[in-house]
């Protein structure tokens, strides 16, 4: 099996890639394969499945195109397979109106799963910014993400970071959409 590196992103396009990241499930499967391939059996007891359920969960995921085999072996007759993102990041399509999401609902679920007491750094601010400083501001966020990416060992611990730079709807256009 090719053991070059992944490419940088995988474009989610089809219906079925878009059934195969909206899944909770198998959003943290995804996230086990971030940084190290993993057979199903690791998968499972990193997500906390049943080996049958993890094992159609990454089928899933493989037929979508978002994992792969990179290596096999050999243990005790059975072929183990390892997989592993097919690419460094996934790019979803942006929700239509009204829709929810996907992104946003898994960071979420993965923040309200978070271990009780566990450090974390969470805040919401509201600012007042120029269209410049709107796109400066989602630039310097996305090259720290970046920059800490690069950084990152698979033998630390996980660590999320999730941001979500956007202009709200206006407060009079809110208030009548509600209605």
């Amino acid at each position: 099996m090719p053991t070059d590196e992944p490419p940088e992103a995988f474009h989610v396009t089809t219906d079925e890639q878009l059934r195969a990241v909206s899944s909770l499930t198998r959003h943290r499967i995804m996230a086990v394969l971030r940084f190290e391939p993993a057979t199903i059996t690791q998968i499972a007891g990193r997500v906390g499945l049943a080996k049958g359920s993890s094992s159609y969960h990454v089928r899933l995921l493989e037929r979508a195109g978002l994992v792969k085999v990179v290596r096999t072996r050999k243990v005790r007759g059975v072929h183990e397979r390892y997989y592993a993102m097919a690419a460094r990041s996934i790019v979803l399509p942006e929700p239509g109106a009204g829709q929810p999401d996907v992104l946003m609902r898994h960071v979420v679920a993965d923040l309200e799963a978070a271990p009780a007491g566990g450090e974390r750094h969470v805040q919401l601010s509201h600012l007042r910014l120029t269209q410049e400083q709107f796109a400066e501001l989602g630039a310097r966020l996305e090259a720290l993400a970046a920059e800490y990416r690069e950084l990152s060992d698979p033998a630390l611990p996980d660590v999320s970071l999730a941001f979500a730079l956007f202009r709200p709807v206006a407060g009079d256009k809110a208030e009548r959409e509600a209605e």
